[in-house]
């Protein structure tokens, strides 16, 4: 820009002396000589009314209509009247309503009005032609419309080869453009060729092709036509690339017999042509996304067109619809579930084996099955994957077990806990007539997950209840069914999904709570509690590693003896997992983690010195919790959903009253009670051969009673234990201390088997018990009890009751010829 040009674009913010308020007083230069290129000389005034526009540029010679409708525009256009000449000039933001000078582009088009249409509501419409470029000199009036004098903008009459090759170049391409773009005739090639003026074809040619504002702009600015030809060429250059695209696209998609394919072609065209000419609005642009997101997905046809037709929905509806929100929520929700994606599974057994021994200590069993799964999708990649069931106390590693399993066969890994779920919903979803539904806990968690095959954990699945608003154990029948979770349906997706590719492992503290519906599409695993020497070794290469790192120590600062961890395991945990027990080792890191914070030890070694100064006093002892020395007093045994646990079982006498009597007592089940009054019945009937007289059956009550009165008891196994407490009372005979026992009774004498011997066993090790007394029957389970309990333990099968009674009351009441006295693991003191 020139100085004088700069002068005059400081000048154009400068009102004149005329009166505020519109004065029409004239400046002392009240009209000008206009050349217009191909036309006659016309006589204009010196000072003009504005009249802005938002991204709108008229160029020379180029008739526009324009929509008017600010009061400014509109007294802008009645001064000018029809036939009158305004100054157009752009906006610099077209949001601004009332635009001042500053905020208007200094060189705008000088144009006449040609006709005026009333549009009523909506303003007016102004047909105008543009005459020549002009610059603002200065502000003469603000009100009631701007008015400024104007500094036409003459063309240089040069002629050079330069020129004419630039101008042979713009006519060139803008006729390849008529010829690639079908909304443009054949005859507009000639009308091109017959154009008489450089400057008329550059503005003619940038009206109608796809500019930015501050593209139109500079065009409007530059006088010189040689120069506005080259930035119109760059301009056509790119639009002839764009169109021979388009075309090339259009012969592609035209030729293309799938249906999806031509369309998503054709649907990317219109995107490109939507983007070079300025159009498409938020709403156009969120259907593009989702339509990108739809053809990538690789959805199912079920699922495509539930996609489809709800993408025609959305596109149909007003912007600010109520129903918009929904249907953009359900279309996420359809196209982010992995519909497609997979991992890939780690087939390397060994590697495998790696991380479940370095994850876990022991659970053999359950390593094995996950070897053996691995082993069959090795050989026979499209085999359907197990549900398995892991049961067992709280503490022995379910759920990190699950973890562990997803980290070796290289799967992602997801969790859905179902402790209190009482609505089917939760696990198939919400219909999408709620307010608020989404889809059920299933796939929400293999959105999580991000692949279709993931190791799916159901945590406590036997602590799902049902109520009003249905089972949701029931919900989980298709869902682990293998010939039904092939097409799952959730209520708010109502597209199948396929559940065959995932690991579902369910975990649960106890089976009795689950249907057997439920149960029998499971492979149940069951996870019993750890003896003393496990904990042990999970504490020294597990928990104390772990806990160290979480309370920032080293191993070299902070060393835990054997000792140290044997007097936390026996004396300050009685449980079957080691949850507490890691707790226990935390406290005894936070008293390490204080100590080196304060400096007073640079190196601490905790031993059971130690142990007993930061935990306190034992809760627990390594021996049984009392005596069985008084008659009447039994130990059984029991496997509850924290793990095993031994039973006592007290019996107590009253006399008076008409017969026998029994009184039950502890909160027992029913099953327990009638086990109570078989074992009554027994020792009536057997009473000779017991050797009790009349005396200890004379009429009264017995009482028996089962410590722990708060928890809830049931259950068969105790029946062994309850004759073994009659007869103790009504002999006056005290049972043997340090013996357990378990099993079912009938009435003919029968000793019957039951059910978790392993978790019992270990209860009793852990109690300090040296003989246990089982049914022959589960001698069979005795294999899955570790060796070191088997060796500790006096494990006495036997058939009768009789049997039982002469090992835990050493009553010789076993007829002759029977085998009462042989043991399973050592033979009797």
């Amino acid at each position: 820009m020139s100085d004088d040009e700069s002068r005059d674009e400081n000048e154009r913010d400068q009102p004149a002396d005329a009166p505020a308020g519109g004065d029409r007083a004239r400046d002392d230069v009240a009209s000008l000589m206009l050349d217009v290129p191909g036309s006659e000389v016309l006589e204009i005034p010196a000072i003009l009314p504005v009249l802005p526009v938002r991204d709108v540029v008229v160029y020379p010679g180029v008739t526009m209509p324009l929509a008017i409708g600010r009061p400014r525009s509109l007294a802008a256009l009645e001064e000018a009247g029809q036939d009158g000449y305004l100054l157009v000039l752009s906006q610099r933001d077209p949001s601004t309503e009332s635009p001042q000078i500053d905020e208007l582009y200094e060189v705008g088009t000088i144009v006449k009005v040609m006709r005026i249409i009333d549009a009523r509501r909506e303003g007016k419409q102004a047909l105008v032609v543009g005459l020549a470029r002009a610059r603002v000199m200065r502000t003469v009036a603000w009100e009631p419309t701007l008015r400024v004098q104007i500094l036409p903008l003459a063309e240089p009459e040069t002629s050079s080869p330069q020129l004419e090759a630039a101008w042979r170049r713009v006519v060139m391409l803008a006729q390849r453009i008529i010829e690639l773009r079908e909304d443009m005739p054949n005859e507009w090639k000639a009308f091109i060729q017959g154009i008489p003026s450089p400057g008329i074809l550059a503005d003619l040619v940038a009206s109608n092709i796809a500019l930015t504002p501050a593209q139109r702009i500079e065009l409007l600015r530059e006088p010189d036509p040689e120069k506005r030809l080259a930035l119109v060429e760059a301009h056509l250059e790119k639009e002839v690339t764009i169109a021979e695209t388009q075309r090339t696209l259009a012969d592609e998609a035209g030729g293309e017999t799938d249906p999806k394919r031509r369309e998503r072609m054709l649907r990317q065209r219109m995107r490109e042509i939507q983007k070079e000419i300025g159009e498409g609005d938020a709403g156009a642009r969120e259907i593009d996304e989702l339509r990108e997101k739809l053809d990538a997905a690789s959805l199912p046809d079920e699922a495509y067109a539930l996609a489809e037709r709800e993408l025609k929905r959305l596109s149909s509806l007003p912007q600010h619809a109520p129903d918009r929100h929904l249907i953009r929520t359900y279309l996420d929700w359809l196209l982010d579930l992995p519909w497609s994606e997979e991992t890939e599974d780690h087939l390397d057994l060994h590697a495998a084996r790696e991380i479940l021994d370095a994850d876990h200590h022991g659970l053999g069993k359950v390593k094995d099955r996950i070897l053996e799964f691995l082993s069959v999708r090795k050989l026979a990649p499209g085999s359907p994957a197990p549900i398995l069931c892991f049961v067992g106390p709280p503490g022995v590693g379910k759920t990190s077990l699950g973890r562990s399993i997803a980290r070796c066969m290289g799967r992602n890994f997801t969790r859905a806990s179902l402790g209190g779920v009482r609505d089917e919903a939760e696990i198939r979803g919400h219909r999408r007539t709620y307010v608020g539904s989404m889809p059920g806990r299933i796939l929400q968690s293999l959105k999580r997950a991000g692949s279709r095959n993931p190791v799916f954990l159901l945590d406590e699945i036997d602590k799902v209840g049902s109520d009003f608003r249905g089972d949701p154990s029931s919900a989980l029948l298709e869902v682990l069914d293998p010939e039904q979770n092939k097409s799952f349906s959730d209520h708010y997706i109502e597209a199948p999904f396929d559940l065959s590719r995932v690991l579902f492992i369910a975990t649960a503290n106890t089976l009795s709570t689950i249907p057997p519906a439920l149960l029998d599409r499971m492979e149940v695993i069951e996870l019993s509690g750890y003896t003393e020497s496990e904990k042990l070794a999970i504490a020294r290469d597990y928990l104390v590693p772990r806990q160290l790192e979480a309370h920032g120590l080293t191993p070299d600062q902070v060393v835990v003896s054997d000792a140290a961890l044997d007097t936390v395991v026996s004396e300050y945990t009685r449980e079957a997992g080691v949850r507490n027990l890691e707790r226990q080792i935390a406290t005894l890191m936070r008293k390490s983690a204080r100590r080196v914070s304060e400096q007073r030890d640079a190196r601490i070694e905790i031993d059971p010195a130690f142990v007993a100064e930061a935990l306190g006093a034992p809760p627990h002892l390594p021996e049984t919790a009392e005596q069985t020395s008084p008659p009447g007093v039994a130990v059984g045994l029991a496997v509850t959903a924290h793990g095993g646990d031994i039973l006592f079982i007290e019996a107590a006498r009253h006399r008076g009253g008409k017969g026998l009597r029994l009184r039950l007592t502890g909160q027992l089940g029913d099953v327990m009670r009638e086990s109570a009054e078989a074992a009554l019945s027994w020792v009536r009937a057997h009473a000779r051969s017991l050797g009790l007289d009349d005396e200890a059956l004379a009429p009264g009550e017995i009482h028996l009673h089962v410590p722990a009165g708060a928890v809830p008891k049931d259950g068969p196994s105790a029946g062994v234990a309850l004759v073994t407490a009659l007869v103790s009372l009504l002999s006056k005979r005290s049972a043997r201390d340090r013996v357990a026992m378990t099993g079912e009774i009938s009435l003919r004498g029968r000793v019957l088997p039951v059910g978790g011997i392993k978790g019992k066993l270990l209860a009793a090790s852990r109690a300090g018990i040296e003989t246990v007394v089982i049914p022959r029957r589960n001698v069979k389970d005795l294999v899955d009890v570790p060796d070191e309990v088997r060796d500790a333990l006096d494990v006495r099968p036997v058939d009768t009751i009789e049997e039982a009674l002469g090992v835990t009351l050493g009553l010789e009441t076993v007829p002759p010829g029977a085998d009462a006295g042989r043991a399973v693991s050592r033979p009797a003191a």
